[in-house]
């Protein structure tokens, strides 16, 4: 069974976004588990990429770190096989369409499931052409998870019926990066996402602050943080794993506010 739905059955998860290989593999692994110490339901492990069209400046120079560290795609594939020897809780890849193809698709799924990622994430790639990707991902049982824009208006009932693992959910327009305020009308979108399936979903992008980890939890069933991690891991470098620990700690307890 995919581990996925296991990261939404203890309340609100607390999914964390953290880029491999910055700024070197063995930092991002300590930053893993202290985050799954602090109580991250699930991790986004992000596959750094030269041109990462989704990602604002913080998490495009934690790109350009771990890429000119010398990080690869099987020196990430080695750094998962290490975290699952003690770590259980979902990981899921994200990266960019080019990544995948230029490993081998099917090669590059074969090795997840191998290693243990549990989901693929594609910002790049629309949900009209993930065909190219889906029948791999079906046969190694990697979840090939759909985002949910404000721009997808029409295409919610669609993307939802025919999503897998866990549905998320975009909430602001643009690319990520910490915000003040999130304008976008989740709570329509979620409800409508909720007509059309049982998965559960998660708001990302912009979400920093525990306040706003518990506004968005309300509406939804999980929430994603990435820049704000990312931002710790820049400042604090080789000791950054302490810093990511504490943060996701805070927030956590903010989204387990809402079950009590």
């Amino acid at each position: 069974m995919n581990r996925i739905a296991n990261a939404f059955e203890n309340g609100k998860a607390f999914i964390a976004f953290i880029t491999c290989g910055d700024p070197d593999p063995e930092t991002t692994a300590a930053a893993v588990r202290e985050a799954v110490k602090a109580g991250a339901d699930l991790i986004e492990l992000g596959i750094p990429f030269s041109d990462p069209t989704a990602e604002g400046p913080v998490i495009q120079e934690a790109n350009v770190r771990a890429l000119s560290g010398g990080v690869t795609t099987d020196k990430i594939f080695g750094l998962v096989r290490d975290l699952r020897r003690d770590v259980t809780i979902p990981l899921v890849f994200m990266t960019y369409a080019n990544v995948v193809f230029s490993y081998g698709t099917e090669k590059f799924l074969r090795t997840c499931a191998e290693i243990g990622i549990d989901g693929l994430i594609l910002p790049d790639v629309p949900f009209e052409e993930r065909e190219e990707f889906l029948p791999e991902c079906r046969k190694y049982g990697v979840k090939l998870i759909s985002l949910i824009a404000p721009t997808s208006e029409q295409r919610i009932d669609m993307i939802a019926k025919e999503a897998e693992g866990f549905l998320y959910i975009v909430s602001s327009l643009g690319v990520t990066g910490t915000r003040t305020k999130i304008t976008t009308d989740l709570g329509a979108i979620v409800s409508r996402v909720r007509k059309n399936t049982s998965l559960p979903c998660a708001i990302g992008f912009g979400i920093s602050e525990p306040a706003q980890a518990k506004e968005m939890g309300a509406l939804a069933d999980g929430v994603i943080v990435g820049s704000a991690i990312v931002k710790r891991v820049a400042k604090y470098g080789k000791q950054a794993p302490a810093e990511v620990g504490a943060y996701v700690k805070s927030m956590k307890d903010a989204l387990r506010e809402l079950s009590e």
